[in-house]
């Protein structure tokens, strides 16, 4: 039952990551085209989103390991 549970929960953060992801480059895309010229800042911005949303798939992937080896 545990295993299942881990699936399930990293395949969740795998799928709200993707959702994150698309959200937040969306909206550094949206942000360069009607102001070009704070595209550094915004990039700068982005890749620290990213790095963010990044990190909740990979501390929930290490927790369902944890769920399964127990």
């Amino acid at each position: 039952m545990a295993t299942i549970g881990a699936g399930i929960a990293a395949a969740g953060a795998a799928i709200g990551a993707g959702i994150g992801n698309g959200h937040v480059i969306a909206s550094m895309i949206e942000g360069t085209a009607r102001q070009p010229e704070l595209e550094g800042k915004l990039r700068t911005n982005m890749f620290i989103g990213v790095g963010l949303v990044e990190a909740v798939p990979i501390l929930s992937f290490v927790i369902s390991l944890l769920l399964i080896s127990k």
